[in-house]
């Protein structure tokens, strides 16, 4: 369990993907500013700013900075800066037994998908795919920072708004654990040291469609299918891919028919401004036959 944000509490920032950009400086400010008007305080890692290799600081300085997140007792709530790209470079680094001491909520997006899978599967502590530091203010809607109050301020475990459509691909009912997130890093960590264990898991994935074109798509979930992930799972949840082919029909090539469990699609998580806040670890039910499609069955939150 995790205690919810109070007025007064601070939010940890992190820079574990690619380097901060001078023109990132003044959106993450106004972030700040918002967390700041909210009524918390915001403390960036001694080494967020830092391009020690020209493309990020070291794996080892991330690392640090996220190890010592977890360890400082100040911070309830740790934000990924921004997404980009080699947070994975930071596993063999990380102090998991400090992580599993000192459980609070990490949250980010894209490139973050590593991180918070890995977390999980080494510790047992849910992880949050949500909005970035920098998403909180950059985009044109308050839709991500409305969804980090729900969640962390107000402990409403609802996933979405009111107004976010859900679609049905294939029906069904499932429960299981939420892993996944943005499609390839997912991919990644199918097999290997730091693979997912994807057994009875709901699996979530979205893809960025100007790095990913349906051929990639189509590989990514081809090398899943060969790994075993499709014989694993109880259910896939589709989000956000705005690439000329949709991901859901893609997926429906790959899998050719062969599988039983429900697959559901919505456009409130992943490279759109709609990013609700999903619990990487958190216990979830699809069902099909309801307006909105899945819920979080358990509370985290205290």
């Amino acid at each position: 369990m995790f205690e919810k944000l109070k007025k007064g509490d601070t939010v940890g920032v992190i820079a574990p993907s690619s380097k901060i950009d001078e023109d990132d400086l003044e959106v993450i400010n106004n972030s700040v500013l918002l967390m700041e008007s909210t009524g918390l305080k915001v403390k960036f890692g001694k080494n967020a700013f830092k391009k020690t290799l020209g493309y990020s600081a070291t794996p080892q300085e991330k690392a640090e900075d996220i190890n010592a997140m977890f360890a400082d007792k100040e911070v309830k709530l740790i934000f990924c800066v921004s997404g980009g790209f080699n947070s994975n470079s930071v596993f063999e680094y990380l102090d998991y037994e400090v992580i599993k001491n000192n459980p609070k909520p990490l949250c980010g997006f894209s490139d973050s998908t590593s991180l918070e899978n890995v977390i999980y599967s080494k510790t047992g502590v849910i992880t949050f795919n949500g909005p970035t530091f920098k998403a909180l203010t950059s985009w044109a809607t308050p839709y991500a920072y409305e969804e980090v109050v729900k969640r962390f301020m107000k402990g409403d475990m609802s996933l979405g708004q009111d107004d976010d459509e859900y679609i049905t691909i294939k029906e069904g009912q499932a429960e299981g654990i939420l892993v996944g997130g943005n499609l390839s890093l997912t991919n990644e960590m199918a097999c290997g040291n730091y693979s997912i264990d994807f057994t009875d898991k709901i699996l979530f994935i979205e893809e960025f469609c100007l790095e990913t074109p349906p051929e990639g798509v189509s590989n990514y979930l081809y090398h899943m299918k060969q790994n075993g992930v499709f014989d694993k799972i109880k259910g896939i949840w589709v989000g956000n891919y705005d690439g000329s082919v949709a991901l859901e029909k893609i997926l429906l090539d790959v899998l050719e028919g062969k599988y039983d469990f429900p697959i559901i699609k919505s456009n409130n998580f992943g490279h759109t401004e709609k990013k609700t806040v999903i619990p990487v670890g958190g216990r979830a039910r699809i069902d099909t036959s309801k307006k909105v499609k899945i819920e979080i069955v358990e509370n985290f939150m205290d």
